[in-house]
């Protein structure tokens, strides 16, 4: 059973959202809050697997929230899927910064919120498949490009560094193993040790980690 956190400043919203995901079978609701600060004291407490946050709520934004999480997190951090009505970019790649595995709308379709947190839960991070090219691409334009790190460049293997490198152009395991002309499962293993290594959540934070750290180069 995938355990879920609900935090919303709206009321209305919340029930809904439990609605829809109660009704998945796989998923329960251990929580609710209404603001970001409420949300940090409930996830320490309570650990989900993954938290579905609002961008902009009283007493704690969901951005702010998300990094509290992420770093008091002792163990793997819940997944946190930012659900927001704002398609706008700045709150994207926020996300992604604070330490955000997905990203999505409140307008979209009940099987596609099912779907993310059934994906986050998996550790595949996602942003909306509309914008998922784009945002990577603008994410790496925005990020300062830093030295290579030496240290964590040596912490994967060549075959690990080239995979992250394709995922970071936005391929999917089946499109990465097709460049390589290697099995998806042979991806898959490279890609759970590499991530594994670098102490990330879920793929798309494994690209953020790329970036930040210069293995990956805009």
């Amino acid at each position: 059973m995938i355990r879920v956190m609900l935090v919303d400043d709206q009321a209305v919203v919340r029930a809904g959202f439990r609605v829809i995901l109660e009704q998945a079978g796989d998923i329960e609701v251990v929580a609710e809050a209404s603001s970001g600060s409420a949300a940090v004291e409930l996830a320490r407490r309570l650990q989900p697997d993954v938290i579905c946050m609002d961008v902009r709520m009283p007493h704690g934004d969901g951005l702010t929230a998300t990094r509290q999480i992420v770093a008091d997190a002792t163990g793997t951090p819940p997944a946190v899927l930012v659900v927001t009505t704002f398609d706008l970019d700045e709150y994207v790649f926020g996300a992604l910064e604070s330490g955000a595995s997905g990203f999505i709308l409140k307008d979209c379709e009940p099987d596609d919120l099912i779907e993310a947190i059934r994906r986050l839960a998996s550790g595949y991070g996602l942003v909306d498949q509309a914008v998922t090219r784009r945002v990577i691409s603008e994410f790496a334009r925005r990020t300062p490009t830093p030295r290579s790190d030496a240290a964590a460049a040596h912490q994967l293997t060549a075959r690990e560094t080239e995979i992250v490198e394709l995922l970071a152009e936005g391929l999917s395991n089946v499109e990465i193993a097709e460049r390589l002309f290697i099995e998806t499962s042979t991806v898959k293993s490279h890609l759970g040790r590499a991530m594994a290594k670098v102490g990330a959540r879920d793929r798309l934070q494994t690209v953020v980690w790329a970036y930040q750290n210069g293995v990956v180069r805009r």
